[in-house]
């Protein structure tokens, strides 16, 4: 039997939560070997919240129009996560940087999921930044969360083909479909410690 520290994630969002839901379903499936200890949202109505709720997560709302300033929020997302005993914090789709509060406690344990083939298209529009520079392949990239916008060392990438007659919802669903795979395998190598920072790069093994 191994001793190996079991890692216990904390999972925040602000959306649908399709990537949650991968999420759960493969720690359900015994992919991943980690505990979903919260689901925390931004927004008080995000649909995450209730998909948490139905697959018997804890599901917490931390608004951040009730605080004055980042630092307060970022504070109250500390003080929720290490009262579960996160040692993971996953962002799928949080619409919100995080900063040095933050990063300070969760650096190098914070892991974010960008629609593009970052360092190209980072930012909150990169679908239809995608379309408008015609590319013609794009995808979706795990990485390390810093505190520049989708600047954190990359971890995993998967391409699709931008098709010539793609609309921003066309080419989404397309990546939505690989972001579902490679989070939960991102995820996966980091709870078997085969992560490990360098720099800017990620070596995995």
């Amino acid at each position: 039997m191994s001793d190996a520290k079991q890692e216990v994630l904390g999972i925040l969002c602000s959306g649908r939560g399709t990537n949650l839901q991968s999420i759960i379903t493969a720690v359900n499936r015994g992919e991943i070997a980690a505990d979903i200890a919260v689901v925390i949202s931004d927004k008080p109505d995000a649909a995450a919240l209730t998909r948490a709720e139905k697959a018997g997560l804890p599901a917490v709302c931390i608004d951040r129009r009730r605080f004055a300033d980042r630092d307060a929020f970022e504070a109250a997302l500390i003080g929720e996560l290490q009262k579960r005993g996160v040692t993971l914090v996953i962002l799928a789709g949080f619409m919100r940087l995080l900063g040095k509060t933050f990063l300070h406690v969760y650096g190098g344990r914070t892991m974010n999921i960008h629609p593009a083939l970052l360092p190209a298209f980072p930012g909150a529009h990169a679908h239809r930044d995608t379309i408008a520079y015609g590319v013609k392949v794009s995808g979706c990239t795990v990485h390390f969360v810093d505190e520049g916008m989708d600047t954190g060392p990359i971890i995993l990438q998967a391409a699709v083909p931008v098709l010539d007659d793609d609309t921003e919802e066309t080419l989404a669903a397309r990546i939505l479909v690989e972001e579902h795979k490679i989070y939960p395998q991102a995820i996966k190598l980091y709870c078997e410690g085969l992560l490990c920072i360098v720099g800017r790069k990620v070596r995995i093994g």
